[in-house]
């Protein structure tokens, strides 16, 4: 069922549709109002879409990193579990159990 959600973000009353919990889309709203305030702070003159599309580039950024950090800690886990089954495989004397 669509929610109908109302948020306020940077001055602007926004009417927001979908199926997400009504809390976390206002958690939504507040960090993206704090990415632009903490932006808009550092601008001597800007306007709200100036604001928003350096918010948007800042939260895009973000996302990114902790993707390359995610598949970075895949890669590791997957590194270990190679790892341990290799010293597995040499404990048993090779007689790999599937």
């Amino acid at each position: 069922m669509m929610n109908a959600i109302e948020v306020d973000i940077f001055g602007q009353r926004l009417a927001l549709q979908g199926d997400a919990d009504q809390q976390y889309v206002h958690e939504l709203a507040q960090y993206v109002e704090g990415q632009m305030n903490s932006i808009a702070r550092n601008l001597t003159t800007s306007t709200p879409t100036k604001v928003a599309i350096l918010a948007a580039i800042n939260i895009a950024d973000q996302l990114f990193k902790q993707e390359s950090r995610r598949q970075a800690g895949e890669a590791e886990v997957e590194r270990r579990a190679d790892g341990l089954l290799q010293s597995i495989d040499a404990q048993i004397g090779g007689e790999a159990i599937l």
